[in-house]
């Protein structure tokens, strides 16, 4: 039998979110292999995911399955769970991780063959020693650098540097930070500076969403600014970066130049924020978004 060979897979943990406000507590669905899925989905690219969730959590693959994802879930005793508490004051959270999920091994992901594989870790020993590595000698990798500079210390979430950056880096064909982990990664302030430092390690593809700023792309020495596409009514942020992504990345695999994919990708991004929950658009809609 022939192996699958997708033009994207993702590899990240599916989480189980506990929200806690003051008088309701709800559980969903997150995670960046929940809403980077959620949006690709809706694209017409030969997708797959690579996930693992405990036995409880299996619905949230089928989900997807219902969505025309192409699943794979390894075996796993408990599915990451973190509780995010809002007390009176909505701008201020306390984030614990309540169970953490196996690591994604070397041997796990031998047998998938991608012509890219983006990662998204959410915590840092979500991917054993030697799996970027073994991902960069077969394909391209990109890379959600979020779950690498955080740690849990007795279940509270704290910020972590990544010891194994210089090593690593140069492996990341595309690599995806917001301006809070590039200052983190290369101890700069000023965006395009940080690009260019994260550039000389060895990354091609330098990715930063900026939020409402929009974001800018930093490759072969050239700096694209790409204006964020904001919806008319703003609703919801949670997994704004991860379609930002899936957007850039279907376009790029698809030979788009970076301008072309960042401004798609931002459409997409602006689409979502529009909406609560993951992106359920489509790429005529995407393609037709304007700024508000």
């Amino acid at each position: 039998m022939i192996e699958p060979v997708y033009n994207i897979c993702c590899i990240g943990h599916i989480t189980r979110d506990k929200v806690v406000n003051p008088g309701s507590v709800v559980n969903m669905p997150g995670g960046t292999a929940w809403y980077f899925s959620q949006a690709i989905a809706r694209m017409p690219v030969n997708y797959g995911l690579v996930t693992a969730v405990g036995n409880d959590e299996l619905i949230y693959a089928d989900q997807l399955r219902h969505l025309n994802v192409d699943v794979t879930t390894l075996p796993c005793a408990h599915t990451v769970c973190f509780e995010n508490s809002y007390g009176d004051n909505p701008d201020h959270r306390e984030q614990r991780v309540l169970q953490k999920a196996d690591s994604f091994t070397v041997a796990q992901l031998s047998g998938i063959h991608a012509k890219l594989f983006h990662l998204g870790p959410l915590l840092a020993d979500d991917f054993e020693d030697g799996v970027i590595q073994h991902l960069a000698a077969r394909s391209m990798v990109s890379l959600d650098v979020q779950g690498l500079l955080r740690s849990v210390e007795d279940t509270r979430v704290v910020p972590a540097h990544w010891p194994a950056k210089n090593k690593l880096l140069p492996y990341i064909h595309t690599l995806k930070v917001n301006e809070h982990e590039l200052a983190v990664l290369t101890a700069q302030q000023d965006i395009t500076t940080g690009a260019k430092i994260l550039a000389g390690m060895g990354v091609k593809e330098v990715v930063i969403t900026l939020g409402s700023e929009g974001s800018l792309i930093y490759a072969d020495s050239v700096c694209h600014t790409i204006a964020a596409c904001k919806p008319g009514i703003f609703k919801d942020a949670t997994g704004c970066g991860d379609t930002y992504m899936a957007g850039y990345l279907y376009k790029r695999i698809q030979g788009a130049s970076i301008p072309e994919a960042g401004h798609f990708a931002s459409a997409m991004a602006g689409l979502k924020a529009g909406i609560s929950g993951p992106f359920n658009g489509t790429e005529e809609e995407v393609n037709n978004f304007a700024p508000a």
